[in-house]
């Protein structure tokens, strides 16, 4: 039987069934989790597969309980990671590449530009679909196909060959990517939503920094092609366990059946939220000052500054070291402040580390440490702007969670390519392309922020 939840008026008790299948539930953490897909309010109970919930006895769970099972944060994070991870893990493989399919230097670029069009149509696509099929079944065919089309990249003969298969990836991988941002939002919002939210964007924001050191460790046992196996046996785990873990989080009633007008009209009511894309590109240009230093830093640190790979690998896991401790430490700081707050500071401090940087780059001063340590910095701001900004989006539309999680998913990526391209079309052997772009985006971010209409509602806020 596949994984259900079980729904029932938010004005009595969760009621769980007993003995009979408690003992199989326990590793599962069966939760009252509250649903704010539209009025009136349903709380749905996570059960687990093959459970039947039709017992003479029974049990009755706590309204305080945890709003999720504790699995399903560590879940949500690895289906997340198959976009970052596909993104970046063959980049320190585009030399042999290139070599080996007998293609001019450069023109691997054009697989990476494949795979992120596959994702921005992709996730345009895939939060529609989640919203009309449920969350699971586009899971669970998307990340199938990615593993296929993986194999498909591995096998690939020639340039054009991967390329297509890199798309094939791409748009099938967005599910991946979209979907789990949408659980979050059918399952809790508010404190509990900023808490989950922070565990994907730590790893979406990890993921892409780690990425090419996992590659390049592939790459010391086997060639380009093995990091495509690797992927596509990532894939596949992720296939199953969406099929045996993760339960839908959307009921069949509330699900949207639309023609392509409606479709399209879903679009247009989300694009015309003031607060969305206020949201959205601050997350946005958060991405694009990430992506533009981790395609800028590699020629400022090792040609520019002779740093060995080894040591650049020491430099730029300080800078991931600030991301992740500042987007996991990031919620109590917000129950503290409000979200409100702590998006002003980071968007205006992620500023003041891009002018630093842009005043050593430009008058050589500082050395190296006039380069990493306001990096350090911005990175850090990324890691509290990007959770809060990622719930203040999707805040305003649970009834459209699908939908609006994928146009920001899409504008985040969208943004992400643009600066990495940029900074590599502009790369000139120094710091001063970098920390160009880390201007642009932190004052976009800025922006973005003072445009953001006050909500009359309480602010959003995390727990810790």
């Amino acid at each position: 039987m596949k994984p259900t939840i079980a729904s029932r008026p938010p004005t009595t008790k969760t009621v769980i069934a007993s003995a009979a299948w408690r003992s199989r539930a326990a590793n599962t953490i069966s939760a009252a989790v509250a649903s704010r897909i539209s009025p009136p309010a349903i709380q749905p109970t996570f059960i687990d597969a093959g459970v039947h919930r039709q017992t003479e006895q029974c049990h009755t769970v706590s309204m305080t309980a945890r709003p999720y099972p504790s699995w399903l944060p560590i879940l949500l994070g690895f289906l997340t990671a198959v976009g970052p991870i596909s993104t970046d893990m063959y980049l320190p493989a585009f030399p042999s590449l290139e070599a080996s399919l007998n293609s001019p230097e450069g023109s691997a670029q054009l697989t990476l530009a494949t795979w992120f069009i596959g994702l921005a149509v992709g996730q345009l696509t895939q939060g529609s679909l989640s919203d009309r099929f449920g969350r699971r079944n586009p899971l669970i065919v998307g990340t199938a196909i990615y593993s296929l089309a993986s194999v498909g990249c591995a096998l690939s003969p020639n340039l054009l060959t991967l390329s297509i298969m890199r798309f094939i990836a791409g748009f099938s991988g967005s599910a991946s990517m979209v979907i789990p941002r949408a659980v979050v939002r059918d399952l809790t919002d508010g404190h509990d939503a900023a808490r989950l939210m922070s565990r994907l964007i730590l790893v979406m924001g990890a993921a892409p920094i780690l990425a090419p050191t996992l590659g390049g460790l592939v790459l010391t046992i086997g060639t380009w092609r093995l990091i495509f196996w690797v992927a596509a046996i990532y894939g596949a785990i992720c296939t199953v366990l969406v099929a045996l873990k993760l339960p839908d989080t959307i009921a069949a009633h509330h699900r949207v059946r639309l023609g392509l007008g409606g479709l399209l009209h879903r679009y247009a009511d989300v694009l015309c939220d003031r607060l969305f894309l206020c949201y959205a590109l601050l997350g946005g240009f958060g991405m694009f000052g990430m992506f533009a230093y981790i395609g800028g830093s590699s020629p400022v640190l090792i040609e520019h500054f002779h740093f060995s790979p080894a040591q650049y690998g020491m430099l730029f896991g300080a800078t991931a070291f600030m991301f992740i401790a500042c987007s996991q430490t990031g919620p109590s700081l917000t129950r503290r402040i409000g979200a409100a707050r702590v998006l002003r500071i980071a968007s205006t401090t992620y500023l003041a580390g891009a002018l630093i940087m842009l005043a050593c780059a430009v008058l050589n001063v500082g050395g190296v440490f006039g380069i990493v340590l306001p990096a350090m910095l911005v990175m850090g701001c990324m890691g509290l702007m990007m959770p809060n900004a990622a719930v203040g989006a999707l805040s305003s539309h649970a009834a459209r969670a699908g939908t609006a999680s994928a146009i920001m998913g899409t504008v985040q990526f969208s943004l992400a390519a643009i600066s990495g391209a940029l900074v590599g079309l502009f790369s000139d052997g120094t710091a001063r392309p970098l920390a160009i772009l880390l201007v642009i985006g932190a004052l976009a971010a800025v922006a973005a922020d003072r445009l953001r209409p006050v909500p009359a509602k309480a602010k959003i806020q995390t727990v810790p």
